[in-house]
């Protein structure tokens, strides 16, 4: 067959001279989305990319199955402040998730509907933050593709709104005081205080009093001096003390600081952890005996959960209090101090190659005394109980043949329960699941999830293989609707645990980021490599898929091993690695990556970028290149210029693609967009691996 036509794109001859390089960059105008050219261009790719979709014959039948095997209900565990659960659900024709109210009898209200508030179903409910009391919320709603939201408070009894909008508070954090008078946040600096171009996140904690005018609420701690710091913020239950961790962006080691509330307008802040010391992460909270407890990576890269007195500031000091698992990396923990119990209790959670175990613990001395059962083999996430004392943990699972829902364990009769508030969860026959071990190329064993349609190998299969590999992620064998579609069409879906990500602690994030990124994508190939040896699937057979640092991933193994791979399919990828951080949140990225700002750090770069390794004259694997037309994270350059590379280099008949989505963000579109979105994806890939529902 012919090679397709594509709509031609204009290649300049751009050539940067950066840290003694000479780098061509022949796309370089598609960044600039507002130019008519670009747009222009940029309609011709729609009306290709409608074009091939026509010739997908079921692509309606994949959006059925994906919607049938969809968890609709209650899949995460609530929040829960005195006799009233704050849960969030979503019903099978729900665009987006409403936050719902439920109190000791079990009556439920509606407190907020985002498709009420905007029927277009761009508007989502973010996330939410009840006061100790229960009596207020704060609500975090989130517009897709706007550079911040906004925050209502919420009067529960009534739904009114007493309070807000406060502005620019994307990712933000909230902590409320006692009485539900006042709460700390994290807002940006008014645009208009910024200088042009600066895409810094300039974020600043403040003190807001309910009824006041945002504009004069208290900056309490933040400056030009830490233009792209994250924040997380935790009141103790006495309302005494405040704890603060501070990041230079996504990195992984933390600040802690402390500070008294004696005055909350006038915080004094003692820092007890100073990150670029230790090198680590570390996450506090607040004991009833006026100590610290701190979850940490610090000289145990799987994790270890210590005491300290409150403003000890020498590591060597921590106590020890549950210890480093090296074959099962730390997922989190949780503090049972009702009075009602015996003594407090200490719940843990801790995934050994992907599989969770609970265990409860004595939280004076971290003796083991039992383990929570869990409904199968799979993962527990999302540990929540009362505020500000509990009894009771509440847990998401789920498993790969079971979607999520919520459970509840009762700390004083050691029961576990489907929650009554949850949605049911069945398990799906037609999906079996196991966990390998492939061998990387250096010998590593690195853990690969399958999911099949049978226990028994009855010959090579249409895969599709998915990854991330970055920012310490790691992946689980969950349930996905998508997965599932793919398994109960007959196909083999696999995950990959490959290096970059957190799956066995922080040295296997350490050994595939940085200057070690090349390994991410080594393992990844090697994975592909070893389900064709060992007779899973054939390259002609073969789709990759991942989605932003997991569409880095894929673009950048098929650049590098075409001949692996029929299909590739990347939502909202880094491709073009030498400018990321240029675009969207890139600029705080640069100890996941490196930055080509860094002379010793560019050949990291050039030696994977998928953009500068698309080769003229290559036989590449169909490609399918999606992501928001206006994206604030990754930023749309990239799929826009790896489009335009790839169309001019292949010389393949596998066409290369792009979709674009209109008012939609980089993730957590509304329901129908994400069914379609993943209904193309399976069709495409299934066109390309030879995969029909028709059988």
């Amino acid at each position: 067959m012919a090679r397709p036509p594509y709509p031609q794109a204009q290649r300049h001859d751009v050539v940067e001279s950066l840290g003694g390089f000479s780098i061509s960059d022949p796309y370089r105008w598609l960044e600039v989305s507002a130019d008519p050219r670009v747009r222009a261009w940029a309609a011709q790719q729609d009306e290709l990319f409608s074009a091939h979709r026509a010739e997908w014959s079921e692509t309606e039948s994949w959006r059925s199955m994906i919607e049938n095997f969809s968890t609709f209900g209650v899949s995460d565990p609530p929040l829960v402040r005195g006799s009233l659960m704050f849960i969030a659900e979503q019903l099978c024709d729900d665009e987006q998730r409403r936050l719902v109210v439920v109190d000791g009898a079990g009556d439920r209200r509606v407190l907020v509907d985002p498709v009420q508030l905007d029927p277009s179903g761009q508007t989502r409910l973010y996330t939410w933050w009840p006061s100790r009391e229960g009596e207020r919320v704060a609500v975090q709603l989130e517009v897709a593709e706007q550079p911040a939201s906004d925050i209502v408070v919420l009067d529960v009894r009534t739904g009114e709104v007493l309070d807000g909008p406060l502005p620019r508070a994307c990712n933000t954090s909230l902590a409320w005081l006692p009485g539900g008078e006042a709460f700390y946040y994290v807002s940006r600096v008014p645009d208009e205080e910024l200088a042009p171009g600066d895409r810094r996140l300039h974020r600043r904690v403040r003190l807001h009093r309910i009824g006041s005018p945002p504009e004069t609420d208290l900056m309490v701690f933040g400056g030009v001096d830490a233009p792209d710091c994250y924040y997380g913020l935790t009141v103790s239950a006495d309302g005494r003390h405040i704890a603060m961790t501070v990041s230079d962006g996504p990195v992984p080691h933390n600040d802690v600081l402390i500070a008294e509330l004696t005055d909350p307008q006038a915080l004094r802040f003692v820092k007890t952890v100073d990150g670029h010391a230790t090198g680590a992460r570390v996450l506090p909270r607040f004991l009833p005996d006026g100590k610290l407890l701190l979850v940490t990576d610090y000289q145990a890269p799987c994790g270890r959960i210590c005491t300290t007195p409150r403003h000890e500031t020498d590591p060597s000091a921590w106590r020890t209090l549950v210890p480093e698992d090296p074959q099962a990396p730390l997922d989190d923990c949780l503090i049972l101090d009702d009075p009602m119990l015996p003594r407090p209790l200490l719940l843990v959670a801790r995934a050994r190659h992907g599989v969770s175990t609970l265990t409860v613990h004595d939280l004076d001395d971290g003796r083991q005394f039992t383990t929570v059962p869990l409904p199968g083999i799979g993962v527990a996430s999302s540990l929540q109980t009362e505020v500000p004392h509990g009894r009771h943990l509440w847990f998401s699972y789920c498993d790969a043949t079971r979607p999520a829902a919520v459970y509840r364990y009762h700390a004083v009769t050691g029961e576990v329960a489907s929650e009554v508030a949850g949605a049911a969860s069945t398990p799906h026959s037609t999906i079996c699941s196991c966990t390998v071990r492939y061998p990387a190329g250096d010998g590593t064993e690195v853990t690969l999830f399958l999911f099949t349609p049978s226990e028994e190998l009855d010959g090579p299969r249409p895969t599709l293989l998915h990854g991330y590999g970055s920012f310490g992620l790691a992946m689980r064998p969950l349930f996905s609707p998508m997965a599932a579609a793919w398994v109960h069409a007959g196909g083999v879906h696999a995950v990959a645990c490959v290096r970059g990500g957190g799956e066995e602690g922080q040295h296997w994030h350490d050994a595939g980021r940085g200057p070690h990124k090349q390994r991410t994508i080594s393992d990844f190939n090697d994975a592909a490599a070893w389900l064709i040896r060992t007779g899973y699937t054939t390259p002609d057979q073969l789709a990759i898929y991942g989605m932003s640092g997991g569409g880095l991933l894929v673009t950048a193994a098929a650049t590098q091993r075409p001949d692996l791979y029929a299909a590739v399919i990347a939502d909202g990828p880094l491709c073009d690695m030498v400018r990321y951080e240029r675009f969207g949140l890139g600029g705080t990225w640069s100890e996941e990556f490196g930055s080509s700002a860094q002379p010793e750090q560019l050949p990291w770069l050039l030696a994977y970028s998928p953009y500068h390794h698309v080769s003229s004259g290559t036989a590449y694997p169909a490609f399918l290149l999606a992501g928001a037309v206006t994206d604030l994270l990754t930023g749309e350059a990239h799929v826009s210029k790896m489009c335009a590379a790839l169309q001019y280099a292949t010389s393949s008949d596998r066409p290369v693609l792009m979709r674009r989505e209109p008012d939609s963000a980089h993730a957590g579109s509304c329901a129908s967009k994400e069914r379609a979105l993943a209904a193309d994806m399976l069709a495409f890939a299934a066109k390309y691996t030879g995969l029909s529902l028709s059988g």
